[in-house]
């Protein structure tokens, strides 16, 4: 019964030990910052371009309402990895870096604010807010990465394709593709995401220019009344 009794309190004993040791490495790990699921893994620097778009005094004031469609676009594309073209026909993405919202909400943004802070529309939303749209906006995000195209740094370059449609009849008003490729002031991601900011301010500009000239002419022509 004695030994039986040792040999219990010796198993005890090291299971006491093993537990210690056991709370001892997970609190230096956690000190320590590391993971104990899979090793330890560096933060990513999330970035998030913030354009502001100057309204053209030359753009027309108009009287209809537009709503704008989720963009369509690749999973690679839209993804909120940054994504880098070293070469022709070969896609990277920065290591450590992401961008906070993707691509085609970055787009969707850009153009959603341009046009409210115009005071050139009396409204524009989202689709599916409930906003009775007279005009409805459609784009297909075809590029959205740091091309270096032979160069030493990379240029921000957007590919969109944006086509106007009347909403009543779903008829195609106008269809344009822009593109803006800005070089980078150097090759780190910083600067990198900051020719993206730019970039974004041109394509927002110059698709807003576009939607309301667009639809302006469109309405000018009487065009739209063949379908009622």
């Amino acid at each position: 019964m004695n030994m039986a009794m040792r040999n219990l309190e010796t198993a005890n004993l090291q299971t006491s030990t093993v537990r210690a040791s056991l709370g001892g490495l997970l609190l230096a790990c956690l000190l320590a910052g590391c993971s104990i699921l899979g090793g330890s893994k560096s933060p990513s620097t999330i970035y998030a371009p913030d354009p502001r778009v100057q309204a053209d005094p030359a753009w027309p004031s108009v009287s209809w309402q537009l709503s704008l469609a989720p963009p369509t676009s690749s999973r690679m594309v839209d993804s909120q990895r940054i994504a880098v073209r070293p070469t022709p026909g070969e896609i990277q993405v920065y290591k450590g870096a992401v961008w906070d919202k993707p691509p085609s909400e970055q787009v969707t943004d850009t153009v959603l604010r341009a046009l409210e802070d115009s005071g050139k529309i009396p409204a524009v939303a989202r689709q599916g807010s409930g906003v009775a749209a007279d005009y409805k906006l459609v784009m297909d995000m075809r590029r959205f990465e740091a091309d270096y195209a032979g160069a030493a740094v990379p240029s921000a370059t957007i590919e969109v394709n944006a086509k106007l449609l009347h909403a009543p009849d779903q008829d195609i008003v106008a269809s344009h593709t822009f593109l803006q490729a800005v070089p980078a002031a150097g090759t780190e991601v910083a600067s990198v995401a900051q020719a993206f900011d730019q970039a974004l301010g041109k394509i927002g500009h110059d698709m807003v220019g576009w939607i309301l000239v667009s639809g302006d002419a469109h309405e000018r022509s009487g065009a739209h009344k063949g379908g009622h």
